[in-house]
């Protein structure tokens, strides 16, 4: 959604391309750590943030095992009071739910959480099918929503999934967990300063951290 058609339907807007530019050509981008490695845990670091993307090249990360067991061991430490922090947004929000803790339940089941609505996701496939194809659904025609596959993962769905239909901005703060997640790219600037905020109450010795600090340090899986 940063080039193309793509971008020209649904993308993003010029001073987000030019954002990611500079995030892409940082030090931290170019050599990222990997969650495969040994040495990798999730519990070094005080904030994860998964972002979404309903391209095929998301499955790396929803299909992961190994996403799987770190999101698994690292979502539990979120639980107030806390000082590590969680984020997800659109697809971003479905390895949250299919992480299973030991007692075989999703590390989401008692939290409150909004996805990428199935509203959003089905008209977005439909419109653009006849110029992209399946491009809008990651796996294919078919496939359950979003939204269906994260409210499986909930005790209970009808109180915790929270959804809006409206385009304007909006998110969801789990009361339980220092968790905060959107639903798709229109949330997405005010999910990051949100997640920003959250991190300064739980880290007050973070308290000169800025959203512009964040796309510099910016580290990825």
């Amino acid at each position: 959604m940063l080039s193309g058609l793509t971008q020209k339907l649904l993308g993003a807007d010029q001073t987000t391309i030019d954002d990611y530019n500079t995030m892409t050509a940082s030090p931290e981008f170019q050599k990222p750590l990997h969650w495969t490695s040994t040495d990798f845990n999730l519990s070094n670091f005080d904030l994860v943030f998964i972002p979404g993307g309903h391209g095929k090249g998301m499955r790396q990360i929803l299909d992961s095992p190994t996403v799987s067991k770190h999101l698994a061991s690292y979502f539990p430490q979120t639980k107030k009071p806390s000082k590590k922090t969680m984020a997800a947004i659109c697809h971003g929000v479905l390895p949250l739910a299919r992480a299973k803790t030991a007692d075989g339940r999703s590390v989401l089941h008692d939290a409150t959480t909004t996805a990428l609505p199935a509203a959003f996701e089905e008209v977005a496939f439909w419109v653009t099918r006849p110029l992209l194809g399946d491009y809008y659904k990651t796996y294919g025609p078919g496939s359950n929503d979003v939204e269906q596959d994260v409210k499986k993962a909930l005790e209970d769905p009808d109180t915790q999934f929270k959804n809006s239909r409206l385009p304007g901005a909006w998110y969801v703060e789990d009361p339980k967990y220092n968790y905060l997640s959107g639903r798709w790219p229109g949330d997405a600037h005010l999910l990051a300063e949100e997640t920003v905020k959250l991190v300064k109450t739980v880290l007050p010795e973070h308290t000169e951290m800025t959203l512009d600090a964040l796309k510099k340090e910016n580290i990825r899986g």
